[in-house]
This record gives C-alpha cells, sequence and structure tokens, in this order.
C-alpha cells in the first residue's frame, strides 16, 4: 500500500512575508545606525577641537602668543597631524577655512607681539546635540560673545542655527579664548 506523501516547505506567501518582515527590520536597524555614525562623526569633531585648544594654550606658553594658523601648532610638535573633519575625502589640505577643517581665527590687538585670542571651530551634523549647549557660541564677524569685540581675521559665524561656515543644517561648536 503506497502512502500519500505531503509535500514539505513554504508557500510563495510565507516566504514573502518573511522577507518583508526582514527587510522592515534592517531599515529600522539602517536608520539607527545612520545616526549612530553621525553621532560619532561629531563627538571626533568636539575631540579634535579641544586637541587643538591644548595645542594652542601649550604653544601661547612656550611662545607668548597664539598661532596664526593651526599648521604652525603641527611645525611646533604640539599635535603630530593636523586634524581634518571626519568626513574630509582623502588627500584634502586645509589652506582655508571649510567643512572639510576646522575653523580657526585669532585676534591681535594693537602693540602685541602676536595673537592674543582665537576662535576656533568645527561644524556638526547633528543639530540637536546636547554637546552644543557646552559651547561658546562666539561670533568672530561681529565679536558678539567672543573675548574681544573686535573682528578676528577670516572671521566665522559660532553660532548653533548657522553652522560655522554657514553650511545648510549643520550646527557650530566653538571654544575661544
Amino acid at each position: 500500500m503506497i502512502k500519500n506523501k505531503k509535500e514539505r516547505g513554504f508557500t510563495l506567501l510565507e516566504l514573502l512575508v518573511v522577507i518583508g518582515i526582514i527587510g522592515l527590520l534592517a531599515s529600522i536597524l539602517v536608520v539607527n545606525l545612520t545616526g549612530a555614525r553621525r553621532r560619532a562623526r561629531d563627538t571626533k569633531r568636539v575631540a579634535d577641537v579641544r586637541s587643538i585648544q591644548t595645542a594652542a594654550e601649550d604653544y601661547y606658553g612656550k611662545n607668548g602668543k597664539y598661532p596664526t594658523v593651526i599648521s604652525d601648532l603641527v611645525a611646533g610638535t604640539q599635535i603630530p597631524i593636523w586634524p581634518l573633519d571626519p568626513t574630509a575625502p582623502l588627500g584634502t589640505t586645509c589652506a582655508a577655512n571649510s567643512d572639510n577643517c576646522y575653523w580657526y581665527a585669532y585676534f591681535t590687538p594693537v602693540g602685541a607681539l602676536g595673537p592674543q585670542s582665537y576662535h576656533l571651530g568645527a561644524s556638526l551634523e547633528d543639530q540637536s546635540s546636547m554637546i552644543l549647549n557646552q559651547d561658546r557660541n562666539c561670533d568672530s564677524t561681529t565679536g558678539g560673545g567672543c573675548p574681544y569685540t573686535s573682528v578676528y581675521t577670516t572671521g566665522f559665524t559660532g553660532a548653533n542655527a548657522a553652522g560655522c561656515g554657514g553650511a545648510v543644517n549643520r550646527s557650530c561648536y566653538d571654544v575661544a579664548q
């Protein structure tokens, strides 16, 4: 006597439902990872700004003035390499302020031997970052909130709403001395 063998396996409908669920979970995961990557890049930017700030203070202690460009800190061995924004393309050089580099301006009072104040910033991707509550919000272009009321060289805005260089949908984390 021959028994009927039931075919085993999944129906097309069952496979489509499983694939749909996996796709939905994958899309949720990708969205969450994108936000985490953005926050990680912002954390690196803030760490770089603080590293440059520490190096600038060291430079001041040795020379009695702040550097005129960030590259003076590399040449003076305060920092090993010129830090770049985490999203900067390979081979980027920072001859001028841009969102691929860190923003730097200085102020030299009349009669001083060199810069006696600086303004340093990075353009952040995450506008809702709590770290923005800890920055200076200094405006180099008008002196508002900066240590000196005169305009800094190569001024940039430190306002959180505008981004350092006016970049759309970016915020500025800045420090000043």
